[in-house]
């Protein structure tokens, strides 16, 4: 038997006995940085070049007032601001008198005007017709589709569903 091992012990399991090597992790930082330091340069050669090579023009003036505005539709630019607008001109439709057709003589009055109109004078009715001796009778409700018809009695006619 060997000398430091128990039994079912299994070999070569134990700690390490060396340190990290230090010269060869301190290689790799170097190395990492030089090429970090080779891409920076490069790319700011590169950046160099394009500047002397690919002019940009003459730089916009701060002072021009005039600006081209793209095609339509374009993007709202102050939406909380173009919100407060809209409803302050929908609010002044809405309370104010004026035309809607002048030529037809039509206009447009308040709401609470409108309102108080209505109340005073009520809604309109529909009258109907008073019904010819032995023709069946109508409601009023039936509007639309086959609104003059008479009903008809499905029993009478022998077409009912059996």
């Amino acid at each position: 038997m060997d000398e430091g091992r128990f039994p079912g012990e299994q070999p070569g399991r134990g700690h390490e006995t060396s340190d990290a090597n230090i010269r060869g992790l301190v290689l790799s930082g170097i190395g990492l940085l030089i090429l970090i330091l080779a891409g920076l340069l490069v790319s700011l050669g590169v950046f160099r070049y394009f500047v002397s090579h690919q002019g940009l023009g003459p730089p916009a003036s701060p002072f021009a007032s005039e600006r081209t505005l793209p095609p339509e539709p374009r993007l709202q630019v102050s939406a909380p601001a173009d919100l407060k607008q809209y409803k302050a001109a929908q609010d002044e439709v809405l309370t104010s008198y004026g035309w809607v057709d002048e030529s037809a003589g039509v206009v447009r009055i308040p709401i609470d005007r409108a309102m108080a109109v209505l109340l005073q004078k009520g809604l309109p009715v529909h009258s109907v017709a008073p019904a010819k001796q032995g023709a069946p009778k109508t409601s009023g409700a039936n509007f639309g589709r086959g609104a003059g018809k008479a009903p008809v009695d499905q029993a009478a006619t022998g077409s009912g569903s059996r």
